[in-house]
């Protein structure tokens, strides 16, 4: 059966089009700096959002009317699949994620779960081998179920902890199978709720070991995608031990897992930790660790994860120049972490949420890569910075200068000569070519 049976393949027509079904500006074949939209890009649809979210929110019940919702158990994860593989056809996305409770209901034990998953996993299986649509992540839900109150990989009870590694071995078997370029680590309640009962440095320990062994397995059964980390600062748990970009990156740094791991960033998670999205990309790509990103934007007046559609073009042009500046995302992508509001309540609003989605993206990656051809940003840089070319600053690059070096030079320099930083003449300069592109 049809899921969206009023909804055509959606095409790309143009910045002058008024159909709301159609791409105004992601061209998927468009060229650009040597590369077509839709290889830079690498969207992908999340199945949480998409395809089991119900419009629930703290205050009120489920509001989305969803033609698979008249099935329950295994005939609606059945149903999921089915409608899940029309929409990305019809969409055009290139990529899917998913979490293993998203896909198939825990059963009463762990070997009927695992038996629900199989049958669900060969279910996807089959549709991918008529299907262009890819596994761009999976990842095991560790934070929805009861017993993850305390945590998962930093649970305070062993028998957890092994339940968790159980879990995930299974969803790395499962991106065996199914072919999937990376493998994601969220960890909703690895953090703690307060520092009178917690022993931080025993549970990042128990992390750490974790991590290797997951590492250690993925080997073994030659899975050859890319593991990913994904930081939030709080939410659900209070205070979350993959905090931001910085702080994920010391932890492996500290444990010896960095040439393992890269991080996963979603926009959303960057406002709650008090930073904006381009701060948490550069952060991850000046130490290489930039590896897929979650594309969504949230709410400054709400104090909680939205996981809106991300429609600030301003935001998504500095992202996409991080990107490009990154060499791009692959095997990473854009994963729409995101979803339609609780008053887009209809089938279609998936389409048009999306359409929006990816025609932001398109526009902040023409535009950033008009900025790194004409060299806007490169420019600004080498003007700030002119003075550490020569003289005492290309010194003090070159590791020739000291302290004495510098006390002689200062005391014989007795008027700086500041330049304005310009910040609002650079603004408008991004204004002008967000108002240009074409």
């Amino acid at each position: 059966m049809a899921y969206f049976p009023n909804i055509s393949k959606i095409q790309f027509e143009g910045r002058d089009s008024k159909n709301p079904l159609a791409f105004k500006h992601y061209n998927p074949d468009q060229v650009v700096l040597g590369k077509t939209m839709k290889d830079h890009l690498r969207f992908a649809v999340s199945y949480w959002h998409t395809f089991t979210g119900d419009g629930t929110d703290p205050f009120g019940a489920g509001t989305m009317l969803r033609p698979w919702d008249r099935y329950t158990g295994m005939d609606l994860a059945k149903a999921r699949v089915e409608a899940s593989f029309e929409f990305f056809e019809k969409l055009g996305a290139p990529y899917f994620c998913f979490h293993d409770r998203d896909i198939a209901p825990e059963g009463e034990t762990l070997q009927e779960t695992n038996k629900n998953l199989d049958e669900i996993v060969a279910m996807i299986k089959e549709y991918m081998k008529t299907s262009d649509v890819k596994l761009l992540w999976n990842t095991a839900n560790m934070f929805t179920n009861p017993r993850f109150m305390f945590g998962a990989a930093t649970t305070s009870n062993a028998d957890v902890y092994a339940y968790a590694a159980a879990q995930v071995k299974k969803a790395l078997e499962h991106a065996v199978e199914l072919g999937a370029e990376n493998y994601v680590f969220w960890g909703g309640r690895e953090g703690y709720e307060s520092l009178l009962n917690t022993d931080v440095a025993f549970e990042l320990d128990n992390l750490a070991r974790f991590y290797h062994m997951a590492v250690d397995y993925a080997k073994e059964i030659g899975f050859k995608g890319q593991f990913l980390i994904e930081p939030k600062p709080k939410e659900p748990t209070k205070h979350q031990y993959d905090f931001d970009a910085a702080t994920t990156i010391q932890f492996l740094q500290k444990y010896g897992l960095q040439d393992h791991f890269k991080l996963n960033l979603e926009a959303n998670h960057a406002t709650l930790a008090g930073h904006t999205f381009e701060h948490e990309l550069r952060i991850a790509r000046i130490n290489g660790m930039l590896g897929s990103i979650d594309a969504n934007q949230g709410d400054l007046l709400l104090g909680w994860d939205t996981d809106e559609f991300p429609t600030d073009l301003y935001s998504v042009t500095l992202a996409m120049y991080e990107i490009l500046e990154n060499g791009g995302l692959a095997p990473g992508g854009v994963n729409f972490d995101a979803k339609v509001r609780r008053t887009s309540f209809e089938p279609e609003d998936l389409f048009y949420a999306h359409i929006a989605g990816m025609d932001s993206f398109a526009i902040g990656l023409k535009v950033a890569a008009k900025l790194i051809e004409d060299k806007v940003i490169d420019n600004i840089l080498e003007e700030r910075y002119a003075t550490f070319k020569t003289g005492i600053g290309a010194d003090i690059v070159a590791g020739k200068a000291n302290f004495k070096t510098l006390e002689e030079y200062a005391l014989k320099n007795n008027k700086i000569e500041l330049k304005s930083g310009r910040i609002e003449n650079i603004r408008n300069i991004l204004n002008q070519y967000l108002l240009s592109v074409e």
